[in-house]
């Protein structure tokens, strides 16, 4: 009996995903564990492993948008149909199959199902990816995988293939050859899944686009500058500086509310509609803190490690102050206010095409010090696309920053399941006065704001008077008490 396979449900607020990638192909036999496909979510990119064993018929292209359980595909026995709309190779007939075997031209390229990198340690790498090297005559041993565990994607092969041919050589194909991504005439053999993805996305005809990678080959570069009319020759190309950053929202697009902008559309949205929101604003003397910072990086410099930021010593205030203040560490469940148990902050970073909030587990556990290692590895791991849904739930209270925008003081929306947020502005002049003196200092605004279903005004007062005072005791914060 057909085994279905379905999108899964990877977090709570996922409603759609998209297909980034079938890693297994139809007709190809898999086992228990073994990877079917990658999905997108609006968070991260999270491969989806077999839960049986099977012949793959596949009822989802890449790059579909579907919602949380759409059926995708099936695990077939032997010699089973697949379900109206599969798709699965048909098998040749005895006489195709010998006339092709009598053939020495029709005779596919072997894939292996491992390689072996140097010094003979197992390489991993997915079977797509050993079908694109296998196409482009490239030896997956000169690759650096970025999938999980290391192992090597396809789009580790395209990004080798988009490579100057300075850096790189690979076996032009024959110029009459067609794409795969459907480009007549080009001298590329494929056009991988990201690169039709884009062009498909931007309006982008790929047979009219002068591939710049090795021996023609359409990148996703080459795609994006189509896009704007800055397409030129390949000559032209080899020759020039390198592409600019991916092509932003552009006079007259219209972008779909979906993945990422649409997850954030619909939790922003949800927040607004099923919360009594409301925000404090609370100015904090830092002038002690900035000195501080000041030596602490000085230090550090000269020690060849990186001073933590004014944001770490903010989220470790923010942590030690939710001590005192137990009842903005919350969440609402069933009308009923429950008050977390640990300390997790969600740190808010940008990103191309939105935000995510990945998670410092246990901060009012952690030094100063602790904290920035973790904020430094997260900021980085969120820019790379390299954060796991574990980095990304369960947070039970949120620091954003825009402080280095120029942004004084805003209005954060709280990530839903928390019932407050932090948002911190940027350090400024002030004074305070010491007599009839006016004495120059260092401020910033702190922006709360909180749900008055579980938070009264006062209470949300007196948790940032709280972190106002902890912050004005640098030495203490970095001590650890």
């Amino acid at each position: 009996m057909a085994f279905q396979i379905v999108l899964p449900k990877l977090g709570l607020t996922m409603q759609e995903g998209v297909i980034g990638e079938w890693v297994a192909q139809p007709g190809q036999r898999v086992a228990l564990g073994d990877t079917l496909f990658r999905v997108e979510t609006d968070k991260v990119d999270v491969d989806v492993e077999a839960e049986a064993e099977g012949v793959l018929a596949t009822n989802a292209d890449n790059g579909a948008v579907l919602p949380v359980g759409s059926v995708v595909g099936w695990l077939l026995a032997d010699g089973e149909s697949a379900p109206d709309g599969g798709s699965i190779p048909t098998a040749p007939d005895s006489k195709s199959t010998a006339a092709a075997e009598s053939t020495p031209e029709a005779t596919p390229a072997v894939i292996p199902s491992e390689v072996n990198a140097p010094g003979g340690a197992r390489l991993k790498a997915s079977p797509n990816a050993r079908r694109v090297a296998s196409e482009a005559g490239v030896d997956l041993r000169r690759l650096t995988g970025t999938g999980p565990g290391g192992r090597i994607v396809s789009e580790d092969v395209e990004d080798f293939l988009a490579r100057p041919q300075a850096e790189q050589s690979v076996p032009e194909a024959p110029a009459s050859a067609t794409s795969e991504g459907g480009v007549p005439g080009s001298a590329a053999t494929f056009v991988g899944p990201v690169v039709r993805k884009l062009a498909a996305e931007l309006g982008v005809d790929l047979a009219t686009v002068s591939g710049s990678g090795i021996g023609g080959r359409v990148t996703r570069a080459d795609v994006e500058r189509a896009a704007t009319g800055r397409s030129r020759s390949a000559a032209d190309t080899s020759a020039a500086a390198p592409a600019s950053a991916s092509v932003g929202p552009q006079p007259g697009d219209v972008i779909p509310l979906r993945g990422m902008r649409g997850a954030i559309a619909r939790n922003m949205m949800d927040s607004l509609h099923s919360m009594a929101q409301l925000t404090h604003g609370y100015e904090v003397d830092v002038t002690d803190l900035v000195a501080v910072r000041a030596a602490l990086k000085e230090e550090s410099a000269a020690a060849g490690r990186r001073a933590p930021s004014l944001n770490d010593f903010i989220i470790r205030a923010a942590a030690l102050a939710l001590r005192r203040h137990p009842l903005l560490n919350a969440g609402i469940v069933d009308d009923q206010i429950v008050v977390a148990e640990r300390v997790d902050i969600g740190v808010a970073v940008a990103v191309d095409g939105g935000l995510v909030v990945p998670v410092v587990r246990d901060a009012d556990q952690l030094s100063v010090g602790e904290i920035a290692g973790n904020t430094t590895e997260l900021a980085a791991a969120a820019r790379n696309g390299k954060l796991g849904l574990a980095d990304l739930e369960r947070a039970t209270f949120s620091v954003s920053t825009l402080g280095s925008y120029g942004v004084d003081f805003f209005t954060p929306v709280i990530n839903p399941g928390n019932v407050a947020i932090l948002g911190v502005g940027r350090v400024k002049d002030g004074f305070r006065w010491e007599g009839d003196t006016p004495v120059r200092t260092q401020v910033l605004t702190l922006s709360l704001t909180f749900d008055h279903r579980a938070v009264d005004g006062a209470p949300a007062a007196e948790y940032l008077r709280t972190v106002g005072e902890i912050l004005g005791r640098p030495l203490t914060l970095l001590s650890g008490a």
